[in-house]
């Protein structure tokens, strides 16, 4: 078709309606995103308990109720027009700074996007004011007048939202059915209270109570407590705090122990200035602190949160504010990355409780087992058993029977007392591969390989950091193709890799030229790793792939100079590995996140032989 017969636009001025109905489509595309925006605003009118009840995921009706400082009648009106918002405040010269912004929320649209989609009813009361309410459908308001307000705290707000997109029913289409939108609220409504542990949550789907939460205390103690009732209890017991602060930036919160790891992400939360945040940034912080403690398939549970001035954060990225820009990304990344670094450092030698959980679930045998193995002497035989006068008094080495395979006993060094160190005294190895040790309250299993391939590892590990990385320089130099984009963002960071051990430079347009590698690779595919590292620094802002390489070939190197298993050792050599593992860290949990040892308290082990 020619250009002449291509009919002419014509630019028309939009009706109200529709543009609420558009802009609903951006900032409310699910019932989660309405309550999210209506929780918002009871946070930030300060409320201490938030009642949030659902029907059919959200769609049928979603009712909020708070304690907050409630409205007027005139602000009812005003909350139900575009562009009317209490987040921003003009200076004395009447000007407005759209980064300065202190509270959750600071979008006109919320309200009155939500009412032009759906049957909303408002009712508020504020301090020394009578209560009032305000009805709107699909846009069309009505009100406001005065109402009864029943709220436990004097004032607050109650909205109750009906037929969400009954407006625009083609939207209804690509909702994921009611369980879907179901969990999605849930999801909303765990995250905002992780972030404001100060404030009571509630949440019931079809009249059935999903979450209650009550306030915890506003400090460490609060926060983990909420934490913990949201991750699980076994995150709470296993948690490290995290505590720093960089250029004016604060970073607080709390990660797992790498033995308590995930098959997926999930577990990951980020907050910023109080805002539940999802940021991709995230993942390569979390990849870069965890990358020599985990198998790249499994996953920490952490929550971190970061408090930053206004004007170093952008919260207007994404339409639900659910993404931000912060003006020194990677400031910000390297104060995260720095902080999990030192905390995991700091728990030396611990593994999560989990671990001895797991073990002890292993051990027990089933409830029907325990009773035939109590009952069995009584049932086939209905005598005492007798033994032989002086049998405990002339019993003194320990009994092996024939057919099984010997447990090595060693005789305890004098100054290896069990209640003196944490990982207690070594009483014994079994199948020249499990160090016995008993401590004050239990006893420790400890795998002898994979704890002395810890130790090795760490010690390689200080030796590069104190020596750098050795180079070996190619004799003929590898020129490796890349398109621009990639090549300029490998050059960007040419000095970081020269102190890797990867000295490149340019060779033309797209181009890198390749003249040393580190030598504890030897042969290598350079240009496989510049790719990897290019497609790395886009996605986070580092070569973790060159890290990763390092930590891969010195962790094999490590594994063929440790300990090996069937190798006897004798006290002697057992305690000292104990005592080198207290003293190292990360040494409670092998390269691959998997534990080197397992720790079970008298308690438990009662338990298992019923005596408790």
């Amino acid at each position: 078709m020619a250009d002449s017969a291509r009919p002419r636009p014509v630019i028309l001025r939009l009706p109200p309606e529709v543009v609420n109905r558009i802009a609903a489509g951006e900032v409310v595309e699910r019932p989660a995103a309405a309550v999210k925006e209506l929780a918002e605003n009871a946070l930030d009118a300060g409320a201490r308990n938030i009642a949030i009840a659902i029907e059919d995921g959200g769609l049928k009706r979603i009712t909020l109720e708070d304690d907050g400082c409630g409205l007027t009648a005139d602000e009812l009106s005003l909350a139900l027009e575009r562009h009317a918002t209490s987040k921003l405040v003009p200076d004395k010269d009447g000007r407005v700074d759209l980064l300065n912004i202190h509270t959750m929320g600071f979008r006109g649209e919320a309200l009155p996007s939500i009412a032009s989609v759906s049957r909303m009813r408002i009712v508020s009361r504020a301090a020394g004011q009578a209560a009032a309410e305000i009805y709107s459908e699909a846009g069309r308001i009505d009100g406001p007048r005065p109402a009864a307000f029943t709220g436990r705290g004097g004032t607050g707000t109650r909205l109750d939202v009906a037929d969400l997109f009954h407006a625009t029913p083609a939207r209804l289409k690509f909702m994921r059915g009611e369980r879907a939108e179901a969990l999605a609220v849930t999801d909303v409504v765990k995250r905002l209270a992780m972030a404001n542990p100060e404030t009571g949550f509630t949440l019931e789907n079809n009249g059935r109570n999903v979450l209650r939460y009550g306030a915890e205390r506003d400090d460490e103690a609060g926060r983990l407590a909420r934490l913990g009732a949201i991750m699980g209890q076994e995150f709470r017991d296993n948690a490290i705090a995290i505590e720093a602060e960089r250029d004016g930036a604060r970073l607080s919160g709390f990660a797992g122990l790498p033995t308590l790891n995930r098959g997926n992400a999930q577990m990951q939360y980020l907050f910023v200035n109080g805002r539940p945040v999802k940021d991709r940034m995230l993942t390569g912080v979390v990849r870069a602190a965890y990358q020599d403690f985990l198998a790249r398939d499994r996953h920490p549970m952490l929550a971190l949160f970061v408090e930053l001035e206004a004007e170093e954060v952008d919260v207007n990225v994404h339409p639900a504010k659910t993404e931000v820009r912060f003006r020194d990304a990677a400031s910000i990344r390297g104060l995260m990355i720095g902080a999990l670094r030192h905390s995991l450092a700091g728990a030396g030698h611990r593994a999560s409780t989990t671990v001895a959980g797991f073990a002890l679930g292993k051990a027990q045998p089933e409830a029907s087992q325990v009773g035939l193995l109590w009952q069995a002497p009584y049932s086939t035989a209905h005598r005492p058993v007798s033994l032989p006068r002086g049998v405990f008094e002339t019993q003194r080495e320990p009994f092996v029977p024939d057919s099984a395979p010997a447990a090595r006993v060693e005789a305890e060094a004098p100054s290896a007392h069990s209640g003196e160190f944490p990982l207690g005294a070594a009483r014994a190895q079994l199948h020249e591969t499990y160090i016995i040790a008993q401590t004050a309250d239990g006893i420790v299993i400890v795998d002898q390989h994979a704890a002395h391939e810890r130790l090795v590892y760490e010690s390689m590990k200080r030796q590069m950091a104190e020596g750098g990385v050795r180079r070996q320089a190619l004799l003929i130099p590898d020129i490796v193709e890349l398109n621009e984009d990639e090549a300029a963002r490998i050059l960007e960071r040419a000095e970081d890799l020269g102190a890797l051990g990867l000295e490149v430079e340019a060779f033309g347009p797209g181009a890198i030229c390749v003249r040393a590698t580190p030598a504890l690779f030897g042969e290598m595919d350079t240009a496989g790793l510049l790719r990897d590292l290019a497609d790395d620094f886009a996605e986070y802002g580092s070569g973790l792939v060159l890290k990763e390489r390092f930590e891969e070939m010195m962790g094999n190197m490590a594994c063929r100079s440790s300990v090996r298993a069937g190798r006897r050792l004798n006290g002697e050599e057992m305690n000292a590995l104990l005592r080198q593992m207290e003293a190292t860290p990360h040494s409670g949990q092998c390269n691959h996140g998997r534990p080197t040892y397992v720790e079970l308290k008298l308690a438990d082990i009662e338990k298992l032989f019923g005596r408790r």
